[in-house]
């Protein structure tokens, strides 16, 4: 998505005329706005992002106020969207058309903006057909909030399914081949046997003649996917291993798991990351005894000698009116948001390309949490770690009950990214 093109097409809503027509022919005393505010007065704000999906779904036209009360929605006054968010337990404030002025006279004079949204995206989860939703905090947040998605592995994408979708998210999956480095500590367990069968029959109903090989190609599908257009969202370890893979073509990163042989010496040299979003001048971690993967993350979870203790992030502060696309993916009630851990936790900044947008950073660190960038026609938006409620994530842990963190600052960051590709008027896809 072009941000030129976003700008023009959403700048200046607060006072647009339209904005203050509506007004004709109704009386400005009765209710007939319904706001949904998302600062502190909140009681569910991750279920108010399933209000408003699903209001958009219906046709309603929804408003995300930038900036304002937390990043609120609008809504003109209907009984279906009020008794939902009464049925949730989501606050829901009924507006007069003269308080609805006042309003936007507020986000007309300061950092704020009122962006339209106009289409529910069409969501879809990249995950292996056994995983479980309950060790996928975007799955979770999905679930939870009552968004609908669809899942899809790699014969999809290869079959060129993803034209289907709007919106893309990635996790913990490792693109690289090497199954997150688990043969270091799970060797011999059921699940980790049945990753690796799962994935090496893939490969070769695909035609592949490895797993690594597979999963570049796979990455390449996702990156021409967003090339046209799409939004993609990742977290976790997908995040570092996307890069690596996409910028390997040519290049064996995973030849010490496949057969016991050390990794070429010069791979870190040998890897084009003009090919990637995110990073660039990216060092492998050439030890298989080492579960990491290279040199992006600053926190290093599962190599003890440089690992390093969690902070807190900070959200940076954007211009709504000026720069729409990072502030919504920003918006929150709470500007300071606890880290959590994950394969892959942090991003270093001299590792990043000079056009990433940093989001999200830890005060005095040398790594960030949160980034944000375009691609070709598309955008994609990187999120460290692995759940926003579990910040020490371990495999066999009990699933996070969001009912429990229904005001989770990390998991709105995710549903954020969920919503704001409805802020965007999209194609019909032919």
């Amino acid at each position: 998505m072009k941000r030129r093109a976003f700008v023009e097409k959403v700048g200046g809503i607060a006072a647009s005329v339209a904005g203050l027509g509506a007004f004709r022919g109704r009386s400005r005393h009765a209710a007939t706005w319904l706001l949904v505010p998302m600062d502190a007065d909140q009681t569910n704000h991750l279920k108010a992002y399933g209000l408003t999906y699903r209001a958009i779904q219906r046709g309603v036209s929804a408003e995300w106020l930038l900036n304002f009360r937390g990043g609120s929605f609008l809504f003109p006054l209907d009984s279906t969207t009020q008794r939902e968010a009464a049925l949730e337990g989501i606050s829901a404030i009924q507006m007069t058309d003269t308080e609805i002025i006042n309003v936007r006279g507020t986000i007309a004079a300061n950092n704020m903006d009122a962006v339209p949204l106009e289409k529910a995206p069409e969501v879809a989860v990249y995950v292996p057909p056994n995983a479980t939703p309950w060790d996928d905090a975007v799955r979770m947040a999905l679930e939870y909030a009552g968004i609908e998605y669809n899942r899809f592995w790699d014969a999809e994408v290869l079959g060129g399914k993803l034209k289907d979708y709007d919106w893309l998210h990635l996790h913990h999956e490792d693109f690289t081949g090497q199954y997150s480095k688990f043969y270091l500590t799970y060797s011999g367990t059921p699940w980790l046997t049945d990753m690796v069968q799962r994935n090496q029959r893939m490969a070769r109903t695909m035609g592949f003649s490895s797993v690594a090989d597979l999963k570049k190609a796979v990455g390449q599908g996702i990156r021409s996917y967003v090339d046209e257009g799409g939004f993609l969202f990742a977290m976790c370890t997908a995040t570092e291993t996307l890069e690596i893979a996409l910028a390997a073509e040519g290049v064996d990163v995973a030849a010490q798991y496949a057969d016991g042989t050390p990794m070429d010496p010069d791979a870190s040299s040998k890897l084009r990351w003009d090919q990637s979003f995110a990073f660039r001048q990216v060092r492998l971690e050439r030890s298989p005894a080492t579960a990491s993967f290279s040199n992006v993350d600053g926190h290093q979870v599962n190599n003890p000698p440089k690992r390093q203790p969690l902070g807190v992030s900070t959200l940076f502060n954007f211009s709504a009116k000026i720069d729409p696309v990072p502030t919504m993916l920003v918006q929150n009630h709470r500007t300071v948001i606890p880290d959590f851990y994950g394969l892959t936790t942090s991003f270093m900044r001299d590792r990043l390309k000079p056009n990433v947008t940093v989001l999200a950073y830890e005060d005095g660190a040398p790594w960030v949490k949160y980034i944000h960038g375009e691609y070709g026609s598309g955008t994609w938006t990187f999120l460290g770690g692995h759940d926003p409620e579990d910040p020490q994530h371990r495999i066999g842990d009990p699933p996070t009950d969001l009912s429990l963190h229904p005001n989770s600052p990390g998991y709105r960051l995710i549903l954020n990214n969920v919503l704001f590709p409805a802020a965007k008027k999209r194609e019909l896809k032919t």
